[in-house]
């Protein structure tokens, strides 16, 4: 009798099974890791946009408060009140059509004049797809304060953004 080389079909069956039953286990951990690594980065963003805007102000403060695109600039960069330079500009043109998001938010700004400047600021980071890239929406305005929508819909005014709860809370 000939001595068998080789793996018969039932053996490389439940070498299949078991591969099958570690990536089921696995890929929905994988997808939280990921979509938290992604709410991580967006408040991120958004501390930094905090700072940027703090900064902003200081140095044009007949302007006051810039839009994500004041605070931005393309490369080479010189600071003026309309490209600041003080942030990277993948942030400062997110939102726009041709920029589709960073780390699976998209950020976007509006600024509220008052007295001939712009006095106030809201930043906004949602979720491009939510409950895929993100399952909270992050805000900030003047007061500097991250604050988190778990319904992951946007605010659309300072006072709506003001009214939701802090990150650290």
């Amino acid at each position: 009798m000939r001595k068998q080389k080789g793996f018969s079909l039932i053996e490389l069956l439940i070498v299949v099974a078991i591969i099958l039953i570690i990536a089921a286990i696995a890929i929905p951990n994988l997808l939280r890791a990921r979509m938290a690594a992604n709410e991580s980065s967006a408040a991120s963003s958004i501390r930094t946009v905090n700072t940027a805007e703090v900064s902003y102000y200081s140095a044009y403060p007949g302007t006051g408060y810039g839009t994500l695109p004041a605070l931005g600039g393309a490369s080479p960069c010189v600071p003026t009140a309309a490209t600041a330079c003080l942030i990277d500009n993948n942030l400062a043109q997110n939102g726009t059509p041709a920029v589709t998001g960073k780390s699976g938010y998209t950020f976007t700004s509006v600024v509220v004049a008052a007295g001939g400047i712009n006095a106030q600021y809201l930043i906004n980071g949602a979720p491009i797809v939510f409950r895929q890239t993100g399952t909270r929406d992050f805000c900030s305005t003047e007061d500097a304060v991250v604050r988190q929508d778990p319904t992951g819909t946007a605010a659309a005014a300072v006072a709506a953004c003001q009214a939701l709860a802090p990150l650290n809370n």
